[in-house]
Order: structure tokens, then sequence, then C-alpha cells
């Protein structure tokens, strides 16, 4: 018989796989801007609310991090500094928004409190460590350019759990 605990890594682990997947699509689409991503490996991220406890959560988040680190090439360099700080921020907003408003937001509204709180952090490590002031020159683009794709995102996320049998079986065997 298989244990609890072991079905649960294995859930965290196919939750990460697709965050990798949607990382490594997303490494491939042309960004017209450096460091101006969608942001599509954190659909799972988005979707496993409320499925996973705070530590399964936190485990998945690492292997997104880690994971799109190796895949990008970026783990011994500055950037995963960006990737961390955005990655962190974002879960722990939505987490919260999702813990304190959970029947009240829609996947679009957590992924919104996700965004913002991930360019925010993200330009403030710019600003730190790469563009000093000229960070408020590129805040906009990029708060806009978040907002936007959370958006797009959360609309996604709302659709999949509405309407995905595998979701709906999950949360009911609460595995």
């Amino acid at each position: 018989m298989i244990s609890h605990s072991k079905v649960r890594i294995d859930l965290v682990a196919l939750f990460a796989a697709c965050a990798l997947f949607l990382s490594t699509i997303e490494y491939m689409i042309p960004k017209p801007i450096p460091f101006l991503r969608l942001g599509i490996a954190n659909i799972p991220l988005i979707i496993a609310l409320g499925i996973f406890s705070n530590r399964e959560y936190f485990l998945l988040l690492l292997l997104k991090v880690l994971g799109q680190a190796l895949i990008s090439g970026t783990i011994f360099s500055y950037i995963i500094l960006f990737s961390l700080a955005g990655s962190l921020s974002s879960a722990i907003f939505m987490l919260i928004t999702y813990i304190i408003f959970k029947d009240k937001v829609s996947r679009v509204g957590i992924s919104l409190a996700g965004a913002l709180a991930s360019t925010i952090s993200q330009l403030f490590i710019s600003k730190i460590i790469l563009f000093k002031e000229a960070t408020f020159v590129i805040a906009p683009l990029f708060l806009f350019s978040g907002l936007l794709s959370s958006i797009i995102l959360g609309l996604f996320a709302n659709e999949f759990i509405h309407k995905s049998v595998w979701y709906k079986n999950l949360k009911e065997s609460n595995v």
C-alpha cells in the first residue's frame, strides 16, 4: 500500500514538473525587454492553493525557483535573486490572500496580489543591485505587464479549477 505522505510528495513533484515545463515554454518565447516575463510557470502555484499544506506549497515554490534557475543557467548568478524574491513574495501574498479571502476572491484576484508583490520585490532588488534610481523609469512597464499577465493567468486558473475533473476529484479525495 502506498503511504499518504508518498502520494503527497508525488503530487508536489507533479505540480513542480508542470511549473518547470511551463517555465521551459516561457523561456522559448521571445522577450521584448530583458527580465520581462509572462509568469506562466506560476499557474501550478495558483492552482495548488487549497490543495497543499503550507509546507508542501513552499516546497513546490522552492522546486520551481531552483528548477527555473537550472533550466535558465542562472543558479549561480544575481538573476536568481530576482526569481527568488519575486516568487517568494508572490507565493506569500497569494497564500495570504487565499487564506483570508478564500470564498470572496477568485484566482484572478489571487494572481493579481501575487503579481503585484512579485513586481514590487523585483523592482526593489533591481534598485539595490542593478538599475539604482533608473528603476523608477522601468517600474510602470513592469507593473502594467505583470498585472495584465496575472489577469490572464488567473482567468486560466479559474477555468482549470472549474472545468477539470482531475482537479475536482483531487480536492474531493483529500489525498
